[in-house]
């Protein structure tokens, strides 16, 4: 069962506006995981009529969007660090295997989320910049592509207040 939510230590903010690529989006929704290492945020964006996802893990940001998971992926979370894939034309390397569990989530997802208690993701990388990330929460894997941004890039606005900042 997810809990209540934990303390942000995030700006983002449910109704932070943004820009990726010069194209608006709005934060609708949130997932926050926790594994051994801490937590992150998984902030479900609304990019034009796309869905799209905004990851904030200790102050590195990427943008990222679902993909049909092509069939040269494991449907079982099998792989080691330094496997290697072809994903939409680009050349990946498994770098890193993560176990999280959901530690609380808000506002509007493009999914069902509860009743889930470990979670299987692997993270990728690619010479140009780009990442994937295989998410075995469903009974098919759900692929995410996309690429790192700096904070000044994504231009936002409507963010929560800290002290400090």
């Amino acid at each position: 069962m997810v809990s209540d939510l934990p303390t942000a230590t995030s700006a983002i903010q449910l109704g932070t506006e943004g820009r990726y690529r010069g194209q608006l989006f709005v934060v609708v929704g949130r997932i926050v995981y926790e594994y051994e290492r801490g937590r992150w945020n998984e902030w479900h964006v609304r990019l034009g009529d796309n869905s799209a996802w905004l990851s904030d893990a200790l102050a590195e940001y990427a943008v990222s969007r679902q993909l049909p998971t092509p069939s040269n992926i494991p449907r079982e979370p099998a792989m080691r660090v330094g496997d290697s894939f072809q994903i939409d034309g680009t050349a990946f390397q498994v770098a890193t295997l993560t176990e999280a569990q959901y530690s609380g989530v808000e506002g509007e997802l493009p999914f069902e989320y509860w009743d889930k208690s470990a979670i299987h993701l692997v993270d990728l990388e690619s010479r140009s910049g780009r990442f994937a990330t295989i998410d075995y929460s469903e009974s098919e894997p759900l692929l995410f592509v996309g690429e790192y941004q700096e904070f000044e890039q994504l231009e936002l606005s409507n963010l929560r207040e800290i002290e400090g900042w």
